[in-house]
């Protein structure tokens, strides 16, 4: 079993107790997850390290509440999200977590403050409210010049600070990040890391990203090395 029951830093936040994972292909049980437990501190920047299969991002799903585990506790802030039924899950995502992902995710035929909107859409925000949140948010990014550009017309690392501006528009209490520099040039993904360094140092967010880069993990607070499902090493910097 793979053990760790203090957050580096900060009131434990995210809370992952003894979690197995098996997907069904066909007869073949195949066991992405094994016994795991993980807390991560409030104000935390966690980094996921491990080879493909590892369970990263099926460990960064459960987290988010994409997925459910099949044994084991899965607790963000208090909340049982293993326990939650789906239409509960929908909206204590949109409360609770901002996704980034390694290719962008955004809809071409949306502006970049458009795009950024959408997880507010899910919201009771009025349209106002919307726009200032949006506004905000891409003011973080440095990307207010370009809220009425098209995807098409941005580079890669602006279009990865839109989806990094989508993901804390609604001031989520957890940032996923999926390989969201994968994608990306040296000079680029250092801009990004740039991005989320701040917004865990001087915002608080609390961060997990996946990653097979270490130059990425060095920015985070913490690596946490995964193998065939387990935690394997953990390194505080």
């Amino acid at each position: 079993m793979s053990t760790n029951t203090n957050a580096a830093n900060g009131d434990p936040l995210v809370h992952v107790e003894g979690v197995e994972k098996v997907f069904q292909r066909g007869s073949e049980k195949i066991h992405v997850l094994a016994q795991l437990d993980l807390t991560v501190g409030r104000g935390e920047f966690v980094a996921l390290m491990g080879p493909s299969g590892s369970g990263k991002s099926t460990l960064l799903n459960l987290i988010g509440g994409l997925d459910r585990p099949t044994k084991g506790s899965v607790s963000i802030a208090g909340d049982r999200v293993d326990e939650l039924s789906d239409r509960q899950l929908a909206g204590w995502r949109a409360r609770h977590i901002g996704f980034v992902f390694q290719l962008y995710n955004l809809i071409p035929v949306l502006t970049a403050e458009r795009n950024v909107e959408l997880p507010l859409l899910l919201t009771h925000l009025s349209k106002a409210e919307r726009t200032k949140h949006v506004a905000t948010a891409l003011a973080m990014v440095g990307l207010s010049h370009r809220a009425r550009h098209f995807p098409r017309t941005m580079s890669g690392g602006e279009q990865q600070r839109v989806g990094i501006a989508r993901g804390i528009v609604t001031d989520p209490t957890l940032l996923l990040c999926d390989e969201p520099t994968g994608d990306l040039d040296r000079k680029s993904g250092d801009e990004i890391l740039d991005l989320l360094q701040a917004l865990n140092r001087e915002q608080g967010k609390t961060i997990i990203m996946v990653t097979h880069d270490a130059h990425a993990s060095a920015r985070a607070s913490r690596t946490v090395h995964l193998y065939k499902g387990q935690i394997t090493s953990e390194a505080v910097k």
